[in-house]
């Protein structure tokens, strides 16, 4: 029996209709695993962004499925996905996202909030995560005060700030230079090992497959032959 977290089954994707209809995607079937880093590779317009959001709940396909367990996100009301982002669904963004009057520590502690965590498991788990990510030093820090690298290792503390069973992380290297771009995924890495969390990550980096456990690419919206990392 599989252990996928995430099964998605025969996606398409139609944005507009008659002259002006676009496939984004076509058929696309994948699974994302427990302790698994997932690397989505495929140039701008591949369709990429279009499948992590199907992926996250954030939109619905126009044909095929997708599960988180026996959840099945095309069947479910708005209320009952938007539960599922906030318990079960963590996401890295490209733009990091983070809230600029809060500190690292605060912008950590938002989803927590969110979901009504009691206020010492919340600081507990603040503290644990400012210091996996390496930023114990930080915490009173607002995103203008840190680097590039610091702050999108902020918004990958927020991300796992609810244990989520799902990490969804679009570009999140896309503007940080190279070396501060491998360090970030060298940590997501880690931290998906760690932690057990089911990881898919966009990029149009191919350096960026050193740090996977598999390599999907997306060409035209079609999903080809994946590999597993040597």
């Amino acid at each position: 029996m599989s252990d996928a977290i995430v099964t998605a089954t025969g996606l398409s994707r139609v944005f507009g209709s008659g002259d002006t209809e676009v496939d984004a995607l076509t058929d696309v079937s994948l699974e994302l695993h427990p302790g698994e880093l997932v690397l989505l590779r495929g140039p701008s317009g591949s369709g990429k962004t279009t499948l992590l959001n199907l992926l996250g709940g954030l939109d619905r396909p126009t044909s095929g499925r997708v599960l988180l367990g026996e959840v099945d996100f095309t069947t479910a009301s708005e209320n009952e996905l938007a539960g599922i982002r906030q318990r079960d669904m963590g996401f890295v963004f490209q733009s990091f996202a983070l809230l600029p009057v809060l500190s690292a520590a605060e912008n950590i502690e938002v989803p927590l909030r969110i979901v009504r965590t009691p206020v010492h498991e919340r600081s507990e788990r603040v503290d644990e995560l400012l210091a996996a990510v390496g930023l114990a030093d930080h915490a009173n820090q607002r995103p203008y005060e840190l680097s590039g690298g610091q702050q999108q290792r902020v918004g990958i503390a927020r991300a796992l700030a609810n244990r989520p069973r799902v990490l969804i992380a679009d570009e999140p290297t896309g503007q940080l230079d190279s070396g501060t771009a491998a360090q970030m995924m060298a940590l997501i890495s880690t931290l998906v090992h760690e932690q057990g969390v089911a990881a898919i990550v966009s990029t149009h980096d191919p350096r960026m497959a050193d740090y996977a456990d598999r390599v999907l690419q997306l060409h035209d919206g079609r999903l080809a032959a994946g590999r597993h990392a040597a």
